[in-house]
């Protein structure tokens, strides 16, 4: 097997041979693949997945569904949008049974609606979640996406959108009870809005994603201005701002 792959690596051979039935150590097939002069196999060539993410981030949005429960136990889900260069987060639709029908109608009314420039966009990334049909892919690819799938049970793959969804919960979801349909898109929507104003960012700078898409503000001194606060979701959050 090794002299008609030398490319693999041992634990593919590994595997292999431990799926067609044969019980052996992975240091054993190390071993003899070592003494051999078989080296690792080497890297792929082109960057990784990390360097293809951050050299493409402005072109790039990811797509992912996240699901609530509500007072009367009932699971509702959203479907949200992240664009990797900004940050800005957008949300596409919240319903009780996704479908595939559904998800592409939302795609479609939000690439229509949402005044966002999809000139300047390349690739699209999702999961394989049964809601991303083809008529889901095609919302994107005539807009001129390509569809990126990350492998399955690999949600590091759509780390940046996983991540959006675990300050959802961590910020808003988790902190408050949820009645229905209606208040879950209206918690996500003003969350939203103040998600991609007014909350800082660590990885652009601390700034909101509207501040870096226009400049970081001229610095001040705080101490010759009053600064307003503004709650947010009942004052489950606050915005600041100098006042006028």
């Amino acid at each position: 097997m090794a002299a008609e792959n030398p490319r693999w690596g041992h634990r593919r051979i590994h595997g292999e041979l431990t799926r067609l039935g044969h019980k052996i150590a992975a240091s054993t097939v190390w071993n003899v693949m070592n003494r051999a002069g078989i080296d690792p196999a080497p890297r792929r060539d082109g960057p990784t997945w990390k360097q293809f993410l951050t050299a493409q981030a402005e072109h790039i949005v990811a797509v992912d569904f996240l699901h609530v429960d509500t007072v009367h136990l009932k699971r509702l889900y959203a479907l949200v949008m992240l664009e990797h260069g900004s940050r800005r987060t957008h949300p596409l639709g919240v319903i009780p049974n996704p479908t595939g029908q559904w998800a592409a109608q939302a795609a479609r009314n939000f690439l229509m609606d949402s005044g966002i420039d999809s000139t300047n966009l390349k690739f699209l990334i999702r999961d394989r979640a049964g809601q991303f049909t083809g008529s889901f892919d095609a919302v994107f690819a005539d807009a001129g996406l390509r569809v990126l799938t990350s492998p399955p049970q690999a949600p590091k793959a759509n780390a940046h959108c996983e991540r959006i969804i675990g300050t959802l919960r961590r910020e808003v979801l988790d902190r408050m009870l949820i009645l229905n349909q209606k208040h879950l898109r209206r918690t996500l929507t003003r969350y939203l809005q103040h998600y991609n104003t007014a909350r800082p960012h660590r990885s652009i700078g601390q700034l909101s994603p509207s501040q870096a898409e226009t400049g970081p503000p001229t610095p001040i001194e705080l101490a010759n201005h009053r600064v307003h606060r503004r709650a947010i979701l009942g004052g489950l959050i606050n915005e600041y701002q100098i006042a006028s």
